[in-house]
């Protein structure tokens, strides 16, 4: 099976995966301008927070192209503070699509960023718009290997961690929430990608891991990318995590984030918070990995990070093949959505994340190292590893 995208740059087109529509059918679609990349972030076509980010800054990127090589010169471009207002309203735009997920926040603060200074530099509204794509594609194309970074970080703490404990580092059972593969960033994960460096260095038994509901990332993604990669997994609902605890040998949790607080606190796919308290009364180490975009110090605690509440009808609805498979004309599998609760419920609730105190967490790693709180702290001193 070929390597798994999230999104692709080839002949001048910005497209991505649709999500929505795995595992059965791939199906790319393009993004032509910042309303699709909105759109697309919003509706959940894409998603996990590297990802998000990388899209928005090549939706920026692609945009300031098509300007630069238009005929005649967009009125945008005609003078510096015209590029200044034009690009700080589409950052503004693009912020407002996921608000949790702070990695797409930290791109488009590192985009007008990038504005000033080479406004400051007395740069032409050209060479600024330049500027700008430039290093919006960077922050696509260095997501591969701080996540190969991380991975290996997490995955060799791990190792030493079992072995710390009379193990021989081998054969790890290693539990993940929600999608954080390379569906979920631009290649290789988070989460996933400890667990992909553990399969790949030998050291992995078996990857379990949530549905996680109601969107099913764990149940269509993360399934898709395990089998993708050959590596032996195992599916559990997500009110199953007390029974796999009490009846399998599990190493660590391993899971991503959309937000870290500066004390550790961190904000993940909803049903992190119910693994975390689990592990913890079965003493299995819970990993959070992400990248140092990640981590927002400008906030003290979880108690500051947004949550996202998500439209409650997509709590009622399910979406999936036809089971027995049946094909369309055209020999793909045909989808449908269902509705699996009674119509006109009065009652949801559909929270998108929920917060892991530091106090639950046993490390948190990224690309930079791996944090453990001091004997006896109940949260984290991150400044070592962002």
């Amino acid at each position: 099976m070929p390597a798994l995208t999230s999104i692709r740059t080839s002949e001048g087109k910005l497209e991505i995966v649709n999500q929505l529509l795995l595992p059965h059918t791939t199906k790319f679609i393009e993004i032509k301008n910042v309303d699709d990349a909105f759109d697309a972030i919003k509706s959940m076509k894409i998603r996990g927070a590297p990802a998000i980010a990388s899209l928005a800054a090549l939706a920026v990127a692609d945009h300031l192209s098509r300007g630069l090589q238009s005929t005649p010169v967009p009125e945008w471009l005609g003078s510096v503070d015209a590029l200044k207002q034009h690009v700080e309203t589409i950052l503004a735009y693009l912020f407002t699509a996921r608000p949790t997920a702070v990695n797409l926040g930290a791109a488009t603060r590192r985009l007008s960023k990038t504005l000033q200074a080479s406004i400051d530099a007395g740069k032409d509204p050209r060479a600024v718009a330049q500027d700008i794509v430039a290093e919006a594609k960077e922050i696509d194309a260095e997501d591969v290997g701080r996540n190969k970074q991380m991975s290996k970080l997490g995955g060799d703490w791990l190792v030493e961690r079992v072995k710390s404990g009379g193990g021989d580092g081998t054969q790890l059972n290693v539990m993940t929430v929600c999608n954080t593969g390379s569906l979920a960033t631009s290649g290789y994960g988070t989460a996933l990608g400890l667990i992909t460096y553990l399969h790949e260095t030998g050291k992995l038994q078996r990857a379990f891991y949530t549905q996680s509901t109601p969107y099913h990332q764990g149940s269509r993604l993360t399934a898709f990318e395990l089998q993708s990669l050959n590596i032996p997994s195992t599916m559990l609902c997500d009110s199953m995590v007390g029974s796999l605890f009490q009846h399998h040998k599990i190493h660590a949790i391993a899971v991503g984030a959309d937000r870290i607080a500066r004390n550790g606190d961190t904000a993940n796919k909803v049903g992190t918070y119910n693994a975390a308290v689990l592990a913890a009364r079965h003493n299995i180490p819970f990993i959070v990995v992400a990248p140092v975009s990640t981590v927002d110090l400008d906030i003290a605690d979880g108690d500051s990070i947004p949550i996202e509440q998500r439209p409650a009808i997509e709590a009622c609805l399910v979406r999936g093949a036809l089971y027995p498979t049946a094909l369309d004309a055209h020999g793909v599998k045909q989808q449908a959505t269902v509705m699996v609760t009674p119509e006109g419920l009065d009652g949801v609730y559909n929270p998108s994340f929920d917060v892991t105190p530091a106090s639950q967490i046993t490390a948190i790693v990224t690309e930079k190292g791996v944090a453990v709180k001091k004997d006896g702290a109940d949260v984290f001193d991150l400044t070592p590893i962002v």
